[in-house]
C-alpha cells in the first residue's frame, strides 16, 4: 500500500476547528503555527475582552503579519549590511 504524500490533521484555532489537507512534511509547521496563533489569540482575548471571536482572529493576524513584514525587512538588510561591513573592513585597512 503507498502512503500518500498528503493527508488530513484538525486543528483547532480561536476555539474553531479546522480539517484540512497538508504536506505529510509540512505537519511540523502547522502543528507550531497552531500553537503560536492560539497563543497570540489568548494573549488579545486577555487584554481586550468583550470582543468577538472574529475580532480576535483579526488583531492575531494582523500582529503575525506585522511581525512577518518586520522579520522580511531585516532579512533584505543583511546582505546589504554584509557588504558595507566589507567596505568599512576594507576603509579601516587601508587607512592603517
Amino acid at each position: 500500500m503507498e502512503i500518500s504524500d498528503t493527508f488530513q490533521i484538525n486543528l483547532k484555532l480561536g476555539g474553531q476547528n479546522f480539517s484540512i489537507t497538508i504536506r505529510r512534511d509540512e505537519e511540523l509547521f502547522y502543528r507550531e503555527a497552531e500553537k503560536h496563533i492560539n497563543q497570540r489569540y489568548r494573549y488579545y482575548a486577555d487584554h481586550f475582552t468583550g470582543q468577538s471571536v472574529n475580532t480576535y482572529l483579526l488583531m492575531t493576524v494582523l500582529d503575525i503579519a506585522v511581525r512577518l513584514q518586520k522579520e522580511e525587512a531585516t532579512a533584505n538588510l543583511q546582505p546589504i549590511m554584509a557588504t558595507l561591513n566589507g567596505l568599512v573592513n576594507e576603509l579601516n585597512d587601508a587607512l592603517r
